[in-house]
C-alpha cells in the first residue's frame, strides 16, 4: 500500500494496487447486518464507493448494480456499496429504489481510506476533498484485481462485470 501526503490539504491519501493483499474490513451495514472480507472467503468482491445515498448519480449506479445482481452471483461475485453515510439512511435508501446490493456504513472513513476512495476531487471546476467514485474488484484469494477510480457511472457496471467475469 503506498502512501503520501497531501501538503495542502494535510491528509495522508493512500493508494491501493492491483495484486496488493485487500486492505481488511468490518462496517455495519442495512438491515442491522455486518460485512466482513472474511466472511466472503472464495468469493469475489465488488467493492463499490460512492459518495452519499440519493443522489443522482450514486443512485443511477445503485440501480444498474441490482439489476445486475445475479450475473455477479452467477461469477461467484457479491457487490457490497459504501458510503459514510448511516445504516438508517442506507436502509431509507434501499427501500425507496428497491435496491438489493449489500450497502455498509463507514462513518469514520476509515475504509473509504484504507482503499484509496479518499482525497482531492474536483467538483464543478472547484478542488475540494471528499469521497471519490471507486470501484474495487477483490480475487476470491482476497488480493486486489483490478481498481477504477474516479468512476463514470454510464456504462460502469458492465465494465465491472466483465472483469468478475474474466477471473
Amino acid at each position: 500500500m503506498l502512501r503520501g501526503q497531501d501538503h495542502d490539504h494535510g491528509v495522508t491519501i493512500m493508494a491501493i494496487a492491483e495484486g496488493d493483499t485487500a486492505p481488511d474490513f468490518a462496517m455495519e451495514s442495512d438491515g442491522g447486518g455486518t460485512v466482513k472480507l472474511a466472511d466472503f472467503k472464495g468469493k469475489s468482491i465488488i467493492l463499490y464507493f460512492y459518495p452519499a445515498d440519493d443522489t443522482p448519480g450514486c443512485t443511477a449506479e445503485a440501480i444498474d448494480f441490482t439489476a445486475t445482481l445475479a450475473e455477479f452471483d452467477a461469477v461467484g461475485a457479491v457487490v457490497i456499496g459504501v458510503s459514510p453515510d448511516s445504516v438508517e439512511s442506507h436502509d431509507k435508501f434501499k427501500a425507496k429504489h428497491g435496491l438489493n446490493v449489500i450497502l455498509a456504513s463507514d462513518p469514520d472513513r476509515t475504509v473509504i481510506e484504507a482503499y484509496g476512495a479518499w482525497g482531492e476531487k474536483m467538483n464543478y471546476g472547484k478542488k475540494s476533498i471528499g469521497l471519490i467514485r471507486t470501484t474495487v474488484l477483490i480475487g476470491p484469494h482476497g488480493r486486489i484485481v483490478r481498481v477504477w477510480p474516479k468512476v463514470r457511472v454510464k456504462g460502469h457496471v458492465d465494465k465491472v462485470l466483465e472483469a468478475a467475469r474474466g477471473m
